[in-house]
């Protein structure tokens, strides 16, 4: 949902989570600029990234799916460097 019943598309500007990383619900995910307001998309449940679907600078639809979560999942620990 982009906000506003008048917009109906936008471009992903950037992701801020990557495949593998934990996401909380409400974290912002994504940030999609419409011509009118850019607009914060949020993890509507919290688990982890299993892809991502679209990629910067691309358009994207209201409705469209965006990413995958993987919900209650929890992110593997960081290998040891």
């Amino acid at each position: 949902d982009f906000g506003a019943e008048s917009i109906t598309e936008g471009t992903l500007m950037e992701w801020r989570k990557k495949p593998g990383e934990a996401v909380a619900k409400g974290e912002i995910l994504a940030v999609i600029e419409t011509d009118k307001v850019s607009i914060e998309l949020a993890a509507e449940e919290g688990g982890v990234v299993k892809e991502i679907l679209v990629q910067p600078d691309e358009t994207v639809t209201v409705g469209k799916v965006l990413v995958k979560i993987e919900a209650g999942a929890t992110a593997a620990p960081a290998a040891a460097a």
